[in-house]
């Protein structure tokens, strides 16, 4: 065998027990009845009592959930906790007895080079432990998610990934998950070429909340923010054309803390009403702000307590406060 097939040979033999095909139920209604609809998907165990990775698409609104292993051994499982702006979940696997199950280390996403080898397992089409091999064709690319939400630097794939595939691991040669399959550009239904993979490191920072919390708990400062633009500057009257109007903030919030004001003059605007007369965001961290997106954006990273200096406009007036950020779900 040559040293690429061997390499092949010993990352299958190590990931795969650690691959399951994930079963769901789901419950659909129609015009005349309530009936039951079956999906299946795939995951990654990340601990030996029984933790599973995958896609939130994969388990969304499943009733009832079951996880087989590579040796036909079936479980039931249990939900924990999704984030759906990035389509990653947690489920557990449900056991009585104390199995302890083999875990797929999870490797770092952020060095990652195009023209990587990468391993994709799953189950497409049903097929149990399936793998394909290929290379990281692309880095950076944003990938619009079910929900409408935008994800920043998914990976590109040529490995083969096809229906079933979703919520499995993607693998780099050291036979660490670097990622986590979830998405195929297709024109026909089938693989072409070209698959998408949340990066590990995204995954990182959420499974703990997902355990711990069941949700994810994000950076926050509490301020009801309306984005400017130059038509919308001009028609209210204020002296710039881009940033964040501050609407409303929240009682005992870091914003409130930090003293940033909010409006005091109602006006309705298609059907929404906002208040005029508050602070106008510019700026926040050293990031120029010109939509509510620049603003998560901004606050991403923080930790709690993190303090972020936001750059105001006041009146007339340029004036600069910190913010000591906050986590709320």
């Amino acid at each position: 065998m040559t040293p690429e097939e061997e390499t092949s040979i010993s990352i299958y033999k190590q990931a795969s027990p650690s691959v399951v095909n994930i079963t769901t139920t789901t419950m659909v209604q129609d015009f005349f009845s309530v009936y039951p609809q079956k999906g299946s998907g795939s995951g990654t165990i990340i601990t030996p009592d029984g933790f599973v990775l995958t896609n939130y698409h994969v388990v969304e609104d499943a009733t009832e959930i079951g996880v087989t292993m590579i040796d036909g051994t079936k479980y039931p499982a249990k939900f924990i906790g999704a984030d759906q702006d990035n389509d990653i979940a947690v489920i557990k696997i449900i056991t009585d007895s104390n199995t302890a199950f083999k875990a797929l280390e999870m490797g770092a996403s952020d060095s990652l080079q195009v023209g990587q080898h990468v391993y994709a397992i799953g189950n497409p089409f049903g097929l149990n432990s399936t793998m394909t091999r290929g290379i990281v064709s692309a880095l950076g690319r944003p990938l619009t998610t079910g929900s409408g939400k935008v994800i920043d630097n998914v990976i590109q794939t040529d490995a083969a990934i096809n229906p079933g595939n979703s919520g499995g691991p993607l693998i780099e040669t050291s036979g660490r998950m670097i990622g986590i399959t979830t998405a195929i550009f297709t024109p026909t239904g089938g693989n072409v070429g070209i698959g998408f993979a949340i990066p590990i490191s995204v995954a990182r920072a959420l499974v703990p909340d997902l355990i711990k919390h069941g949700k994810i708990r994000r950076p926050w400062i509490g301020i009801v923010g309306v984005p400017l633009w130059e038509k919308l500057s001009k028609a209210l009257g204020l002296p710039v054309s881009t940033g964040v109007l501050v609407s409303q903030v929240v009682q005992d919030s870091p914003a409130h803390k930090a003293g940033i004001k909010g409006g005091n003059k109602p006006v309705e605007i298609s059907g929404t009403v906002i208040y005029l007369g508050g602070d106008i965001i510019v700026e926040a961290g050293g990031v120029k702000i010109h939509s509510l997106q620049d603003l998560t954006k901004a606050l991403k990273d923080k930790k709690p307590r993190d303090v972020i200096p936001i750059k105001l406009i006041r009146g007339s007036q340029m004036i600069v406060v910190n913010c000591v950020v906050e986590l709320k779900s």
